[in-house]
């Protein structure tokens, strides 16, 4: 199957590796599955931390790596310099919306405050109708646990307008998350 007819997923990731071994080896199976599984990625661009492990992944299993880089962090020189293509923007808003814009679904691993912003700032979109892409959580060993009892409470409180599984699905591992990916595509 050729580059440009195969689905681009947005990833959203940390750019280091946390103290958990399983949230890299599960960016690299993550990386491995798509690429095998005829997807492409869109990410944040960057060599580090599980962005950098998901990334090569998925390029050494014949994925199109799109990597999507405000320029702040280009002068860092924190960017990948093996991708497919780099896509430099003026800000992280830039970025966020190139990455929306460009991905069919949006995947979210373990990562730190960017990635969190990440995530609340597309589910906020998919609950306005901006757009209705699904959004899947890799839930690497329990990662996300915490998050998703909040979420839950935020939707028993009354503070969501839809359930909060009508937005989300959580994984426990990369294969059960590139299934429903190739479920959504096929």
């Amino acid at each position: 199957m050729q580059s440009d007819s195969r689905t681009k997923i947005a990833i959203f990731c940390g750019s280091k590796h946390g103290n958990n071994p399983l949230f890299s080896a599960d960016a690299a199976k993550l990386g491995e599955l798509l690429g095998k599984g005829g997807f492409d990625i869109v990410y944040g661009g960057s060599h580090k931390g599980i962005m950098g492990d998901i990334a090569n992944n998925a390029l050494a299993n014949g994925s199109a790596v799109t990597g999507i880089l405000p320029r702040v962090l280009l002068e860092w020189e924190h960017q990948h310099n093996g991708l497919t293509e780099l896509i430099i923007t003026e800000d992280m808003h830039e970025r966020k919306r190139t990455m929306y814009e460009l991905g069919k679904a949006g995947v979210v691993l373990p990562g730190g405050f960017g990635t969190l912003d990440e995530m609340f700032e597309m589910l906020t979109w998919n609950q306005l109708s901006i757009h209705d892409k699904k959004i899947h959580i890799l839930n690497s060993g329990g990662f996300y646990n915490h998050l998703i009892a909040h979420l839950e409470y935020l939707q028993d409180t009354g503070f969501l307008y839809d359930p909060i599984w009508k937005r989300i699905t959580q994984h426990e591992n990369p294969e059960s998350l590139v299934n429903a990916l190739i479920s959504d595509f096929n």
